[in-house]
């Protein structure tokens, strides 16, 4: 039998450790059988997981012999236990699988295993995973990454794609789709984890000289705005204006303003009923086809996906 070892950290996110146990111990073979052995394994007899006191069965040692190790997210950035890091490059030397599940993908990148790899994590923890380990290819933009031996998922329940993921690789789509259904989860889902985030602007810092103009921009985004409108408006040449901008959001005036429109689309498929081609002419995109190709470049889904995923119901 395949045996998962997910490992209890303090201050483990107790979703990102439940999703796994629920996903693999539920999971059945045509036969009836179990398919997965699931161990809890922590560094100490007491896992401190915020709302309770967790008490794993199995310490570090659980993670020896297993086929594949789990790492779920914690809620606080804390230095790993060097024997936890010892113990995870040891899984990995003699085959084990490893994947981890939102902030966990920090703890494995601590490890080294996944330099020079692609890898993901939830979207809020990316800047840290990229600031901490620029040898990490970091994606925030999908919801796994799967390079083989070692995988990343994003947060929340992109965990639950994840271990579907896991199921499909192990015992084929059929027993996958059994356990999506006990999940009540599609087994394959559209778009990635770009689709759950609100695109904020760059910050730009208080007081700067590009501030006005950004409020100008946000205000008359729905307009046919130009380079050299945006330059004119401002008074400085186009080629200042893109260095200026460059230098204080780190993007370009018309790459900002097309990210403002994409934000104002958002709220309109969120809280109208607007057709997506009235929705395309007020934020400023010259047609439908445009808007549509520009917002999945973006959010990941197309707006019609988006609409039925995040449209608010009107009580009356």
């Amino acid at each position: 039998m395949h045996t998962v070892a997910v490992l209890a950290l303090d201050k483990v996110i107790p979703f990102d450790l439940s999703t796994p146990i629920e996903v693999f111990t539920r999971t059945r073979l045509p036969g009836g059988d179990a398919a997965y052995e699931v161990r809890v394994c922590g560094v100490s007899p007491a896992v401190d997981a915020g709302a309770f006191v967790l008490q794993p069965r199995w310490g570090l040692d659980g993670l020896t012999g297993a086929d594949t190790v789990i790492v779920p997210g914690c809620a606080e950035a804390a230095e790993v236990p060097e024997a936890v890091l010892d113990a995870l490059r040891r899984a990995a030397a003699r085959g084990a699988r490893i994947a981890s599940i939102c902030s966990g993908a920090l703890v494995l990148a601590s490890t080294g295993l996944l330099d020079g790899l692609r890898a993901t994590t939830h979207w809020a923890c990316a800047p840290a995973l990229a600031a901490r380990h620029p040898a990490v290819e970091v994606d925030p933009d999908v919801l796994y990454v799967d390079n083989g031996q070692l995988l990343t998922s994003a947060g929340a329940s992109a965990g639950l794609d994840l271990c579907l993921h896991l199921i499909r690789r192990d015992h084929g789509s059929a027993v996958a789709a059994d356990a999506a259904r006990l999940s009540v989860m599609p087994l394959e889902r559209e778009g990635g984890q770009a689709q759950f985030i609100v695109h904020e602007q760059p910050p730009v810092p208080r007081g700067s000289e590009l501030e006005p103009l950004l409020r100008w921009m946000e205000e008359n985004s729905a307009r046919e705005l130009t380079l050299n409108d945006i330059a004119a408006h401002a008074g400085m040449s186009p080629r200042t204006l893109n260095r200026r901008f460059r230098e204080q959001t780190g993007t370009t005036p018309v790459q900002w303003l097309l990210r403002a429109r994409i934000r104002r689309a958002q709220h309109l498929l969120e809280a109208t009923a607007h057709p997506v081609d009235r929705i395309a002419g007020e934020v400023g995109f010259g047609s439908a086809t445009a808007f549509r190709d520009r917002f999945k470049r973006v959010v990941g889904i197309s707006p019609k996906t988006y609409r039925a995923a995040f449209l608010v119901p009107v009580t009356r």
